[in-house]
């Protein structure tokens, strides 16, 4: 049996998706096991505290796990270590998310680290203006 993901409560505009349990599991262990910058962003992120917006984290979307998504905004925010340095998996995966009609707004783990409120400023243009289109 799958487990559905419920849109009002949980995902705002987000179609219902089934979720399968071995992925809903590798979510929440992934909730569990945040790389630094991943929890740093968390901290300025949950509950509400970044500007009133809504975000949720490690999110299932089709067969990808999204660090963080706005579901209002349809944004999904990553963060990414030095391993994703050009890499062709993570311009398929964008690619893909894109065609489920979400923008994909990526920061180095340096950036966040070292430059939070430029980070923290970036996702409020992001999800306030939704023409805006991510750069990398």
């Amino acid at each position: 049996m799958l487990d559905v993901v419920q849109s009002p409560a949980h995902l705002g505009s987000m179609p219902h998706q089934p979720v399968p349990p071995a992925k809903r599991s590798f979510a929440r262990s992934l909730r569990r096991e945040m790389t630094e910058a991943e929890d740093r962003l968390w901290s300025e992120l949950r509950d509400r505290r970044l500007d009133g917006i809504k975000f949720r984290r490690q999110v299932p979307i089709g067969k990808y796990i999204a660090d963080f998504v706005c579901a209002e905004a349809r944004l999904i925010v990553e963060i990414d270590g030095s391993q994703h340095a050009d890499s062709d998996h993570d311009r398929i995966r964008t690619a893909q998310l894109e065609a489920e009609g979400f923008r994909v707004l990526r920061f180095w783990n340096d950036d966040v680290l070292k430059e939070m409120n430029a980070v923290c400023d970036t996702i409020i243009a992001y999800v306030r203006d939704k023409s805006l289109l991510p750069w990398r």
